[in-house]
């Protein structure tokens, strides 16, 4: 557990992040991300995959953090999804790209503090209701390609506990952790 994390105890089951976000994690994640360069992912889930290994295993439901539509157009794919088909091709479990809809478009969260994602991501996100019944009762690992303050991944965790998921364990490939930030 990390500092944040005893001061105010997450509503997730852990965090399995592959690397701490520093120079060489975000040049892959941007790659990933907006380089269009997807055969990253088979490496970036294979180190994120090596992180859930030191847990007991577990029959996981693998969910995506979504993109809006429209972001989705744009980009033409969503990372979390490329990254999430990986680990099951890894045997991690079942994938279900659409379990969760971020069904309001919100801006680039890029820039903004904690307190303006969390008012950003306010009822962006919830449970696909064609597959809220795949959802209940199971555990679910909630992939994303980077952790930065925790909004993103804490409005999936709400929507997935919301719609009866047992319990979601956040997997990422890089986490933002200022206590392993450098000292200027």
């Amino acid at each position: 557990m990390c500092a944040p994390c005893l001061a105010d105890p997450p509503r997730h089951a852990g965090i399995a992040a592959a690397t701490l976000y520093n120079d060489a994690s975000r040049k892959l994640v941007l790659a990933l991300k907006h380089g269009s360069r997807l055969g990253l992912a088979t490496m970036m889930a294979q180190l994120i995959a090596a992180r859930l290994a030191v847990s007991p295993p577990e029959d996981w439901l693998i969910i995506p953090v979504p993109l809006h539509r429209w972001r989705l157009w744009r980009r033409g794919y969503n990372q979390a999804a490329v990254l999430a088909q990986e680990l099951r091709r890894l045997g991690v479990g079942p994938v279900l790209v659409d379990g969760l809809i971020r069904h309001r478009a919100t801006v680039s969260l890029g820039g903004l503090g904690k307190r303006g994602r969390k008012r950003e991501l306010s009822g962006a996100i919830r449970i696909n209701e064609a597959r809220a019944e795949s959802i209940r009762g199971r555990s679910v690992l909630l992939v994303d390609d980077v952790l930065t303050s925790g909004a993103t991944s804490d409005a999936c965790v709400s929507a997935l506990q919301r719609g009866g998921a047992a319990k979601v364990k956040i997997a990422c490939f890089a986490r933002v952790l200022d206590e392993a930030l450098p000292f200027a």
